[in-house]
């Protein structure tokens, strides 16, 4: 873990915190002038009282946010208890310092970057809990806490002092914040926080003799390369960069015709799973998970009025009658028994007409050759982690190398948890294992292609275009930029695209009624329907001619009626002749398939 992660959260866990009827907010005010500790041997009982009152809250206060990493990392129920009564006693700190900060400032000695360390504990508790309900208006308090630890310069006097931690303490709160930052897509201030995070770690190294420089730098270059892992920027007029936001907009997915029959089912839950080697990352968030976690969440509501005025209590002018996005673990590099552990406690507690979706995106793991066939787990499937001996970042292979990986994730593994509603978009370098069984349950598999022509380490092609297909479209034509007029032209013709593909998909005589069934949902709508627009897409480009370097499904599309229609194709070439690189597609029949 890099440095500013020791939090209560631990390896994988994303624990939020929640306190049923209760206002999930806090009010950060500019404290008074300090002015040093009283030397009065009488000092009044009543203040005497305060200070004692504010010791024990504090006191409380850190017990129970240190024992949050005991809860369990998984599960809907066991967390909001605990989660509650923390969430209390920092209403109530927070309450107490600003009634009585003038005799703190005097008895106790209460200093700013005291208060900045309690704000910062409640911004870190609102991103967890955003991580845990995936509700986007709790991320916004995340930033709202961080904003004014900022703007009121809590940790202003840090640096004066001559111990280390506290100034380490700084530096993990600017790389909370600049995380906070990413999600919200703040992508102008995520450059001026690296900046000053950088300017901080300097002044940090030079004065103590430290031995955590080299991860401090890392953190350093690993943002860095977060911020340019998009291989498209939009431009406006005067070539400043526009920030466009992926999550699920009004209007951004094809509605339901009138009388049309598809299932009723929810996504509920989604498990979104990061364990490529050597992709971009910052903290224990892959470019893929990142893009991922935003193609599962809806806009914000009032983001522009909430982010104007950080830290205030106002509420939000709309509220959501439901649930708006479903919920989301967060796996960075499991081990096959937490992978195992959170399934199955997603399966416990599924509800009624809900859908699991689990995002895989891991090392492939190849087919072992022999001749003889000996089960399922001879095609091979993707690695989870392992916890073995690593050298130069790479993990050392001990087994023999006749022996099957043992920590390889097949579908043989996964059969027995289909006895549900269960949507898996599994992304990996290689995933022959999905082919050999004949599956009767209710099942949607999307398959990354499993020899993808692009490498990169700056995210999976696959998963781009699940995330923004436009982007993902600019990328395999070999542009780096966009005008935002264009771009928006562009986003119109996709709306087409997608309008068409969602009848083609409802209409098909020839269609397994497994994508029917989830196709009520909008998330899962808008994923199946940038399925078929990127199948479509790598099957006309005269880059992607093999078959291997084409996504694949189980059930199979019926492709006359979907990724090879004349209909998306002649919306294909539309979008290719609107950027002039109509030169890389084939036009007409494909007959050459």
């Amino acid at each position: 873990q890099v440095p500013f992660q020791q939090d209560f959260q631990k390896p994988n866990s994303r624990i939020g915190f929640h306190k049923s009827g209760s206002k999930l907010r806090f009010l950060p005010r500019a404290p008074g002038a300090m002015t040093g500790v009283g030397t009065e041997d009488d000092i009044p009982l009543g203040e005497r009282k305060t200070v004692t009152d504010f010791c024990y809250l504090l006191d409380k206060s850190k017990q129970l946010f240190n024992g949050l990493r005991d809860l369990p990392q998984y599960g809907h129920k066991q967390w909001q208890s605990y989660f509650g009564r923390t969430f209390d006693v920092y209403t109530k700190l927070w309450k107490f310092q600003q009634q009585h900060r003038q005799v703190l400032d005097n008895r106790y000695g209460l200093k700013r970057w005291q208060i900045g360390e309690v704000a910062s504990k409640i911004g870190q508790l609102y991103y967890h809990y955003y991580l845990r309900t995936s509700e986007t208006s709790y991320l916004n308090e995340a930033f709202s806490f961080y904003s004014a630890i900022r703007q009121r310069s809590y940790y202003y006097q840090v640096n004066k002092e001559d111990r280390p931690e506290l100034v380490v303490k700084k530096l993990r709160y600017y790389a909370r914040y600049i995380v906070v930052c990413l999600l919200l897509n703040k992508m102008d201030l995520v450059k001026v926080l690296v900046k000053e995070l950088s300017e901080e770690i300097e002044d940090y190294t030079q004065r103590f003799n430290t031995e955590d420089q080299l991860e401090w730098n890392l953190v350093l270059q690993e943002v860095a390369a977060f911020i340019e892992a998009d291989p498209v920027m939009v431009l406006n007029d005067d070539n400043a960069v526009v920030i466009t936001s992926n999550r699920l907009s009004e209007g951004g997915v094809p509605q339901l015709e009138q009388g049309m029959v598809v299932g009723q089912l929810t996504l509920a839950d989604a498990l979104i799973i990061g364990n490529c080697n050597n992709q971009v990352k910052f903290s224990e968030l892959t470019i893929d998970m990142f893009r991922m976690l935003q193609a599962l969440e809806r806009e914000p509501v009032n983001l522009a009025t909430q982010m104007n005025k950080p830290g205030t209590l106002q509420e939000p002018s709309e509220k959501p009658a439901k649930r708006e996005n479903p919920h989301k673990y967060l796996l960075y590099k499991p081990t096959f028994s937490q992978l195992y552990t959170f399934l199955s406690a997603s399966f416990k507690e599924l509800p009624a007409n809900s859908v699991l979706l689990v995002y895989l995106s891991a090392t492939g793991v190849f087919p072992t050759g022999h001749s003889d066939y000996e089960g399922p787990y001879d095609f091979g499937g993707v690695l989870t982690n392992s916890n073995r001996d690593v050298v130069n970042g790479e993990t050392v292979q001990k087994r023999n190398q006749a022996q099957k990986e043992m920590h390889c994730v097949s579908f043989a593994d996964k059969v027995v948890f289909l006895i549900l509603p269960l949507c898996v978009p599994h992304f990996a370098a290689l995933s022959t294992s999905w082919h050999v069984f004949d599956v009767k349950f209710l099942c949607v598999i999307l398959l990354s292609p499993r020899f993808p022509p692009d490498q990169s380490q700056r995210g999976s092609l696959f998963t781009l275009f699940l995330y923004s297909p436009l982007m993902a479209f600019l990328y395999v034509c070999g542009l780096s930029s966009l005008r935002q007029g264009m771009w928006e032209k562009g986003q119109e013709l996709l709306r087409k695209a997608y309008r068409d593909i969602g009848q083609m998909l409802t209409r098909s005589r020839a269609i397994d009624q497994a994508f029917l069934q989830f196709y009520g949902d909008e998330f899962l709508r808008l994923l199946l329907i940038r399925f078929v627009f990127c199948s479509a897409t790598l099957r006309m480009h005269k880059l992607f001619r093999e078959s291997r370097s084409f996504p694949e499904s189980y059930p199979q599309l019926p492709k006359q009626d979907t990724v090879e229609s004349n209909l998306l194709q002649k919306h294909i070439l539309e979008l290719a002749a609107m950027l002039d690189v109509q030169g890389l597609f084939y036009d007409g029949t494909l007959d050459s398939y």
